[in-house]
């Protein structure tokens, strides 16, 4: 499609929509009934969200969109799974997005569970938790080696470094894990952003950019 916008585009006009929300003077677009009756039928998002299950992670709201906007997944910790990785497959073959983001943020519990399960007197999780934590676990495991000089512990580590580590370890993993994504972006069809979401001030900060290229925008 001719005016089909650009992985690059569609992430401006979301880092606009975040900046607009960030100064609380959020505009609500494409909420109206007019809209609703719009979507009623058929969707075209411009882009595909997988981001953490965290209550405070309202992706709509954060990036100042409207129904129909973002094609969202959503779990504990943003951790790549089957369903995932189909989902997202999904939006891009099928609702031919431009834009994948990974949404990471700080004062994540998973995150917090996967470090304090790290430690030798951590106690045993339910099999379903500890299952969906594991993945995070690496990332945990990376910083407190880098660490070790520092005498880093599971209760001094910087969450947030572990966070990061995850955010671009997810991006990996749904590269490796989709051929079907990881050729479209090769294509230059797809990019993918990996931002972490900081609660306090609102901004959704990159931390990796796979097929953006800033003269597209």
């Amino acid at each position: 499609m001719s005016d089909r916008h650009t992985p690059a585009q569609v992430w401006s006009e979301m880092q606009r929509g975040n900046a607009r929300f960030v100064a609380g003077e959020p505009r609500h677009p494409r909420q109206d009934v007019e809209r609703r009756h719009e979507l009623a039928h058929t969707q075209t998002p411009r882009a595909a969200l997988f981001g953490c299950a965290d209550s405070r992670l309202a992706a709509e709201i954060i990036f100042d969109e409207g129904l129909g906007d973002l094609f969202v997944i959503r779990n504990a910790g943003q951790v790549i799974s089957d369903s995932v990785v189909g989902s997202l497959e999904y939006a891009v073959a099928v609702l031919d997005v431009p834009l994948i983001v990974v949404l990471g943020h700080d004062e994540c519990g998973a995150v917090r569970a996967a470090i304090d399960s790290t430690s030798l007197d951590a106690p045993d999780l339910p099999a379903a938790i500890w299952r969906q934590i594991a993945p995070i676990v690496p990332a945990v495991r990376r910083v407190l080696r880098a660490g070790a000089d520092q005498d880093v512990t599971t209760a001094s580590v910087d969450a947030e470094e572990v966070g990061r580590e995850h955010l671009r370890d997810t991006v990996t993993e749904l590269l490796h894990s989709s051929e079907l994504i990881s050729d479209a972006v090769a294509a230059g069809r797809v990019g993918i952003v990996g931002a972490n979401y900081r609660l306090a001030e609102g901004t959704a900060v990159p931390d990796v950019m796979v097929g953006i290229s800033d003269s597209a925008a």
